[in-house]
């Protein structure tokens, strides 16, 4: 989906007998530390890329109401913490809208119908996130 893909630059970061190969991924609502899914030779540079998360959303672990009104992306340790607009869909599904950019999760647990649109944040495992180069 189009929509879906974010143009981020990425760094990979040093490597010990890591595999796959890990980037620090600069976005215009902030960095982290994430998994790359490309080209190992092209893990610098700047891409157009979709974000894939293992972690599903379960309302009241992971996910809650997020304090403030502001899409935003950060690293909190082994945590990555990602702040949007909460858009369910009518599949077990839902969007978060980060700025101009949503990605899609799998939702694990019942969300509240009032978390529909709703400020949330969802902290995940930063090396259960991937990106990958989209392909037009």
């Amino acid at each position: 989906m189009d929509d879906g893909a974010m143009l981020v630059r990425t760094e990979k970061t040093p490597q010990i007998a890591q595999r796959p190969t890990a980037v620090r991924v600069h976005t215009p609502i902030g960095s982290a530390v994430v998994l790359w899914r490309g080209d190992p030779q092209e893990a610098d540079g700047h891409h157009l890329v979709e974000w894939t998360f293992d972690d599903d959303i379960r309302w009241g672990q992971n996910t809650h109401t997020a304090s403030c009104a502001e899409p935003g992306i950060r690293q909190d340790g082994d945590r990555l913490l990602l702040r949007g607009r909460l858009q369910l869909t009518e599949d077990d599904a839902a969007y978060l809208q980060m700025g101009y950019w949503p990605v899609l999760f799998d939702v694990a647990s019942p969300i509240p119908e009032s978390a529909n649109g709703a400020w949330v944040e969802i902290s995940v495992e930063a090396g259960s996130v991937a990106l990958y180069p989209y392909q037009t």
